[in-house]
């Protein structure tokens, strides 16, 4: 996914009230921007990180700037723009970057599906195999124990929304269809990726659970700078 035009740099001066962020230019100047991460942002939001945003011509909105990457003391960069996963995923669904998910004839997005009224981010269709229900999730949090090991965790906070999409991916499982659950990587220092059982215990009792029901789970890890955010490998999931 391209920015276009392309991003512009700041500094963080802090995120509050969980959708907005101060940012402060070089000359001084500081403006509020939106923030779209609902959120901990844990490690990814320390007043102080370089960070780098958008701008909308939409006269309409109050804050016309979005923060959408920061940068943390490791040099590393972070897409803190949740919605920006499913951008990725699906730029790479299309162009054959995910090996587990080539040659369907159809991608829908936002499908309602499931006995709790969720929507599922895609559904992969094809005359010639099972549906296949792919629910995508962020992944931005490093360890903060041991940050230089490169394990990363979903979720960073106790996500009962998330533990609903696992249970309704069993269900699709349960109906004949193929399930994935894809962790999208938007932090360059994470190369693994666990369920945080010390954050969320309840969710990673269900993944652990959708997995022996045949649920799939992938991590794949995005390439991030100030011109584009690029889906482009496979990387480890481990329980």
């Amino acid at each position: 996914m391209k920015y276009t035009p392309t991003l512009q740099p700041a500094t963080l001066l802090k995120r509050y009230k969980r959708f907005l962020a101060d940012l402060q230019l070089s000359d001084g100047s500081e403006f509020t921007a939106h923030c779209a991460n609902t959120g901990k942002m844990t490690g990814c939001a320390e007043p102080g990180f370089a960070a780098f945003y958008s701008t909308s011509d939409n006269a309409k909105r109050k804050y016309p700037h979005s923060l959408e990457l920061t940068q943390n003391n490791l040099s590393q960069l972070i897409c803190v723009n949740t919605a920006v996963a499913n951008k990725v995923v699906e730029e790479a669904i299309n162009n054959n970057v995910i090996s587990e998910l080539l040659d369907y004839s159809q991608l829908q997005s936002e499908v309602k599906y499931g006995s709790e009224n969720s929507r599922i981010d895609f559904l992969l269709t094809d005359e010639n195999k099972p549906d296949c229900y792919v629910e995508v999730k962020s992944v931005t949090l490093l360890s903060e124990d041991a940050p230089q090991s490169g394990q990363g965790y979903f979720p960073d906070t106790q996500t009962l929304r998330g533990q609903k999409h696992i249970r309704e991916l069993i269900e699709m499982i349960e109906q004949g269809h193929r399930a994935v659950l894809l962790f999208a990587v938007l932090h360059e220092g994470i190369n693994t990726v666990s369920a945080a059982a010390h954050i969320d215990k309840k969710y990673a009792t269900l993944l652990s659970q959708a997995i022996i029901a045949g649920v799939e789970v992938l991590a794949y890890k995005a390439t991030i700078s100030a011109n584009e955010v690029l889906l482009h490998k496979k990387i480890v999931f481990a329980q």
